[in-house]
């Protein structure tokens, strides 16, 4: 986690009107670190994630982290690369596509959060979490204040296949509504081809509202009510 700086002024002296000597004491104040802004809106804009601590699943205890490019792009670039992921995600090539990917949202405001999904402290899936109502997908859909989106991709090819997807998905989605008492959906907008990812979201507790066109794909509107949460 970063940390703030800060920055010590040293006592410094100033003559009052009659001679005397006056002890001026500068005090220690914080300072922003330029590190510090994204987490500042981060934790505005999505309930700091990196806060969400971890979560019990059938498949072991579940956590996100935030993305480190100088921790994480080798292996998140190997899974880009991987085709049955480039064919949806469209970020396969060298290691300077996937950190362009990464820099435009660790550079932006906050609204979009790239993080890790651990099971049992080991990274096996990529995820973004993000405002959907403040996203360019909110044109194409009835968004509603503070309706947080997702996007996933299981990274090791061993770990798909066997429902893990479905069980992700719904701890996910459950630490999303635990976390963000303003959310009342989680949305997600897989491509309608993926047809594995879309019974994931199905079998987890999504709906789908409607297909929609957007500008890379034809998406599935998928749709997780705060309300039947604890109906599912």
């Amino acid at each position: 986690m970063r940390s703030t700086d800060t920055h010590a002024h040293s006592a410094g002296s100033a003559t009052d009107a009659f001679g005397a000597v006056e002890l001026v004491e500068h005090t220690v104040e914080p300072r922003l670190n330029a590190d510090l802004l994204p987490l500042l809106a981060e934790a505005d804009l999505l309930d700091s994630p990196a806060l969400w601590g971890s979560t019990a699943t059938p498949a072991g205890a579940f956590r996100l982290e935030p993305v480190r490019p100088g921790r994480d792009l080798e292996l998140l670039t190997g899974w880009m690369n991987d085709p049955e992921v480039a064919a949806y995600w469209e970020l396969a090539g060298p290691a300077a596509v996937t950190a362009a990917h990464l820099r435009a949202q660790l550079d932006g405001d906050g609204r979009s959060i790239p993080c890790l999904g651990l099971l049992d402290g080991t990274p096996m899936s990529y995820w973004e979490i993000y405002r959907a109502d403040l996203d360019p997908l909110s044109r194409h859909y009835p968004a509603r204040p503070h309706d947080t989106g997702i996007h996933l991709l299981i990274g090791d090819g061993t770990n798909r296949g066997r429902g893990l997807g479905t069980t992700l998905l719904r701890a996910v989605a459950d630490l999303v509504l635990g976390n963000r008492p303003r959310c009342t959906r989680v949305i997600a907008e897989p491509d309608i081809r993926n047809t594995p990812s879309v019974s994931a979201f199905l079998s987890s507790g999504f709906r789908c509202s409607a297909e929609i066109d957007l500008p890379e794909k034809r998406a599935a509107l998928m749709v997780r009510e705060r309300a039947l949460r604890n109906l599912l």
